[in-house]
């Protein structure tokens, strides 16, 4: 398995659509994705990822202090961080209240909105994808504000617009699998998105996103990833990315920004929290599962990352759940 397709495994993305909106010139809103807008559909996720699919017209788009941005019929607006942001056909235009808003839930989750002064008509797919936290994901952590992606270009713009269009229209209908159908063009529209974004970074970018770039150190991450108890050593690594010892050591640490030892002792925690969370197996046989010679040694490392032992983390999400 590839370092990407581990990450997402790990934060167990779920996605969904929620809403179906047509807004009418003059409009703008304001806001953010709250755990009662989508309510059941998040499960047990942890953070959401939300975004917007232009079905027609355009949408102007501002979050946090970056420049406000205009996306047409067939461009997707991604927020990996679910910031607060103002989208509308006028950004100037006093962002409405919700007593203006013409909002009819559906039966299977999916609202439909209206909204607007009765102008030209912009229609967007509003759609989420749950994860768990950040903190386990140097995926999520790495991405920017906002992702672009123009589904009018390259092989995937058909299968997407014709995907979405079907979908849509047999959950407003009422049809069952509409909302499964979403759920999984969600998810694959965010891996197409996060290639797209990697395919285009500067060539001398750092970071996680980087390194997925580089052949040398993508094929380190997926072997660390791939088995996270093995005895893997710089030597080792190195050896199988045909480098010498210090030459990988330099490349890794220059591109990712932490040295191969750090980043696969950070790596099997995250695994191991996740085993936490999503097993019933001792603590003793967690530790052997991630590599550690022994439940202390495990017990030690796990609280100096996480800031709680195994025991208690495990403990206070019986509670939660």
């Amino acid at each position: 398995m590839d370092a990407l397709s581990d990450i997402l495994r790990l934060v167990r993305l779920a996605g969904g659509v929620y809403l179906q909106a047509e807004f009418t010139a003059p409009w703008c809103l304001e806001g953010k994705l709250r755990p009662h807008h989508i309510g059941p559909m998040l499960h047990s996720s942890e953070h959401v990822i939300i975004y917007h699919y232009v079905l027609e017209g355009s949408v102007w788009v501002k979050i946090r202090d970056l420049q406000p941005r205009l996306y047409e019929a067939g461009e997707v607006i991604i927020m990996p961080h679910n910031d607060l942001h103002k989208l509308g056909s006028n950004l100037d235009v006093t962002p409405g209240s919700k007593s203006d808003i013409v909002e009819t839930p559906h039966r299977l989750g999916l609202a439909r909105m209206e909204y607007g002064g009765g102008g030209e008509a912009t229609k967007l797919i509003c759609g989420y994808l749950g994860c768990d936290k950040l903190e386990a994901s140097p995926l999520i952590a790495s991405l920017p504000p906002t992702l672009s992606f123009d589904a009018r270009k390259g092989e995937a713009a058909d299968w997407i617009k014709t995907s979405f269009h079907f979908a849509a229209e047999e959950v407003a209908n009422g049809k069952p699998g509409g909302d499964a159908i979403l759920a999984r063009i969600s998810e694959l529209l965010f891996v197409e998105a996060v290639r797209r974004y990697v395919e285009s970074l500067p060539e001398d970018e750092k970071g996680w996103l980087a390194g997925l770039r580089d052949a040398q150190v993508s094929k380190a991450l997926a072997l660390m990833h791939a088995d996270c108890a093995y005895g893997w050593t710089v030597e080792k690594l190195a050896a199988e990315c045909a480098l010498s010892r210090s030459a990988f050591a330099e490349k890794f640490a220059r591109i990712i920004g932490e040295t191969p030892m750090q980043y696969f002792g950070h790596w099997r925690l995250q695994v191991a929290d996740r085993y936490l969370k999503d097993e019933q197996n001792s603590i003793a046989q967690i530790a052997a599962d991630v590599g550690f010679g022994s439940e202390a040694a495990f017990s030690r490392a796990y609280k100096k990352h996480f800031g709680a032992s195994p025991s208690s983390r495990r403990r206070k999400r019986e509670i939660e759940e």
